[in-house]
This record gives structure tokens, sequence and C-alpha cells, in this order.
């Protein structure tokens, strides 16, 4: 698989988690029955428009089914994740704070990971390089904290938690755009223009439908 190919499945695969967006807003809405406004509906799409118009690149690499595939499954799963999440500050965090929940989740995710890893060293010789250890336990810092956080703003803001959800993932996609294009020096493109005015656009709409 040359460079093109790969950077266009990793290009995919973030589109396919980002855009799962609209698998849990819609369900927040649903289960939790919430108003829908004319200025959250136009949130919404301009929310999804953004992500959209950030994210995607053209390439001339094809995909095939079992890409098309995994990408169906991160698209249902991510969005079933963040009702998970979501579920679990309406109905857990009753008996538990966020912090100890997000806790046990990396604790217990670590515990999986590291009976795995074993089980791969010594069965079917996979060398543990240092450097992987060092770098997984830097990213899941971030990681842990993107989870607590979001838990928490459930808790202490006094929005719809789909506007929550929604305005959290498209000030991440604005804000990592940016950083692309400061410090990586990534191509600026109408596309991607228009994606981040849409962007700031749908964060004040789902503001004032709040």
């Amino acid at each position: 698989m040359g460079k093109s190919a790969q950077k266009n499945g990793v290009a995919m695969t973030s589109i396919s988690v980002k855009m799962s967006l609209a698998v849990s807003m819609i369900g927040m809405i649903l289960i939790y029955n919430e108003t829908i406004t004319l200025f959250k509906i136009i949130g919404i799409l301009l929310a999804l428009s953004g992500v959209l118009l950030i994210s995607f690149e053209k390439n001339k690499s094809g995909t095939s089914t079992n890409s098309l595939k995994m990408l169906l499954i991160l698209f249902i799963g991510s969005g079933i994740l963040d009702l998970a999440l979501n579920y679990t500050q309406q109905h857990v965090l009753i008996h538990l704070t966020p912090a100890l929940f997000s806790s046990f989740g990396f604790g217990l995710a670590g515990v999986t990971g590291t009976l795995i890893l074993i089980y791969q060293a010594y069965f079917k010789s996979v060398s543990i390089k240092f450097k992987n250890i060092v770098a997984g336990i830097i990213l899941g810092i971030p990681n842990y904290f993107s989870i607590f956080l979001l838990l928490k703003s459930y808790e202490v803001i006094d929005y719809t938690n789909s506007s929550i959800l929604a305005i959290v993932n498209v000030s991440v996609v604005v804000f990592s755009a940016v950083f692309g294009f400061v410090i990586f020096r990534e191509i600026f493109t109408i596309k991607k223009g228009i994606g981040l005015i849409a962007s700031l656009l749908a964060i004040l709409f789902l503001y004032l439908a709040s």
C-alpha cells in the first residue's frame, strides 16, 4: 500500500468518526425528546457541513469493500460511543464521579491492552518497543481528559446534550484545522475556509438555540 493510499485511509477514517456526530445528535434528540428549533436545525446542518468540508480530501485512490465496511462500523460505533457516554452521565455518574469513571475505563483498557501485548509477544514474537509504550501513555493523557471533560460538560453546562456534543466536536475540528494550517503549513483551500466559517456559525446557532 502506497503513502497516498495510506493517507486516504486515515482521512476517510477521520471523516467517518467525525461524521458519526450525526448519529449521536439524532440519538440524543430522540432519546431525550429535546425541543427542535430552527436555530438547532441550522446549527446541526452547519456543523455536519463544516466537519465534512474541513476533513474531506479528494484523492485518486479507490476504497475497497472491506474498507467501506470498516468505515461504516466506525461511523456507527463512534456514534454509539457518544450516546453511551451521555447515558453514563445521566444514569451512572449519580454514583460515580466523572474522574473515577474515566480512570476506571482507561485503567481497564490499559490492563486489557497489556495482556494482549504480552500474549502477542510470547506466542507471536511481536517485539515490544519502549518508544511505543511512551507514545501510548502520552496519547492516553489527552484522551482521558477528552472523556472526563465531555462528561463534566454534560453535568455543568446548561445546554441540551446534542448541542454540547455538536459544539465540542466542531470546536475540536476547527482547532485541529487551525493548528494544521499554522504549525504544519497545510494548504489552505477555499473549501476548508468555507468549512471553518460554517463550523463557527454552527457554534453560534447552537449557542442561540440553547
